[in-house]
């Protein structure tokens, strides 16, 4: 199971982004979005994008932009239940 997410997950990365060094502002939200699209949490997904953060170019402005991202898309650091509990 989690093989097959981290696998959806390098298959909306190479959509969006394609390689580490293509990676900007722009498409690590297109990449988020796309993730918690698929029900992939954008936490666990920035978490592996960080393993790379030294392939990243403007690494520091991406890396703001994806937590302002996942800040505004999940709730108090943990992915928002789209479920309602009755």
């Amino acid at each position: 199971m989690a093989n097959d997410v981290k696998q959806e997950m390098k298959r909306i990365w190479v959509e969006t982004c394609g390689l580490w060094e293509n990676c900007n502002e722009e498409n690590i939200q297109s990449f988020l979005s796309q993730c918690r699209e698929k029900s992939i949490d954008p936490q666990y997904c920035m978490s592996w994008v960080e393993k790379h953060s030294n392939q990243i170019p403007n690494w520091s402005a991406v890396s703001k932009v994806s937590l302002e991202w996942v800040n505004e898309h999940t709730s108090t650091g943990s992915p928002i239940n789209i479920h309602e509990t009755q």
